[in-house]
């Protein structure tokens, strides 16, 4: 972050219902060590349409798009790349001079976390929830070689839609599932939310699980990571999702790729209390 806004300092922006200082910290951060000119700003909406429109009309060089709008926005962008498209999912819109085109990031932090865990492609595995970060891990899942799943959702559209797309089974709750990956895609254990301290499976499924992983990213210790922790799992939190997805978004907006460490040290940075 330049020491000193001006007119031509470009703003970067995240969009989410329940705004956290993660981000911001996490890109302006990185916008001092590497001396650009850009600045970042968490901001919530009650008409994501106007603010699409506003990212649009403003020239705000890069919008990262949160729950619950990684659908909503498909028909406000002018482009769908390819890892958007595929998983009918956006994370990130970058606009290039008035052209908004759409990228989902969560997918490779999802698979790139997966592999670097040690997670094999043989353990069956349960994804709670339907959504557009859901989307993006049976996606990622899939592509990694996973062959057996259940998609459990509520919502029976969405739910088994988003199965039968990649060829596995939906269930509208876990009930006797015992698999050996859970992986939470939903909001429950998200700080701030009305579920903020329930843990959204049987204490038994996470003891029966080999693998844990839990997509909230704040706070980084949701109530199933604790809980898993205890029961000596293991475990992928959403503080690694954010750090991964994050960086792929600080390159679409800014064209410059940052270290490992560089990566690291702003993560840190972004989970430490001002």
């Amino acid at each position: 972050m330049t020491e000193r806004i001006t007119k031509d300092t470009q703003l970067c922006m995240s969009l989410s219902a329940r705004p956290s200082n993660i981000g911001t910290r996490f890109h302006n951060y990185l916008y001092r060590e590497l001396g650009l000119d850009y600045v970042y700003k968490a901001f919530t909406t009650s008409d994501i349409t106007a603010a699409i429109g506003g990212v649009r009309a403003l020239g705000i060089r890069g919008c990262a798009i949160s729950m619950p709008w990684k659908e909503e926005v498909i028909p406000l962008v002018d482009q769908m790349t390819e890892s958007a498209a595929a998983i009918e999912s956006v994370n990130t819109i970058v606009n290039d001079d008035g052209r908004l085109v759409a990228y989902n990031t969560d997918y490779l932090a999802i698979r790139n976390l997966l592999a670097s865990h040690g997670v094999s492609p043989s353990d069956d595995f349960a994804v709670l929830g339907s959504g557009g970060m859901a989307k993006a891990a049976v996606a990622a899942l899939t592509d990694a070689g996973f062959t057996h799943g259940h998609v459990v959702a509520r919502n029976s559209q969405s739910g088994p839609a988003l199965a039968a797309k990649y060829g596995h089974r939906w269930a509208d709750s876990l009930g006797d599932l015992r698999p050996a990956l859970i992986l939470n895609a939903t909001p429950i254990g998200m700080a701030g939310g009305p579920q903020a301290d329930e843990v959204p499976v049987p204490p038994a499924a996470v003891e029966a699980a080999r693998t844990v992983f839990d997509v909230v990213a704040f706070p980084a210790e949701t109530p199933l990571i604790r809980l898993a922790r205890e029961l000596d799992r293991r475990v992928i939190t959403g503080a690694e999702v954010i750090a991964l997805q994050a960086a792929e978004q600080f390159v679409l907006y800014t064209g410059v790729r940052p270290s490992d460490e560089q990566v690291a040290r702003a993560s840190a940075y972004s989970r430490e209390t001002p």
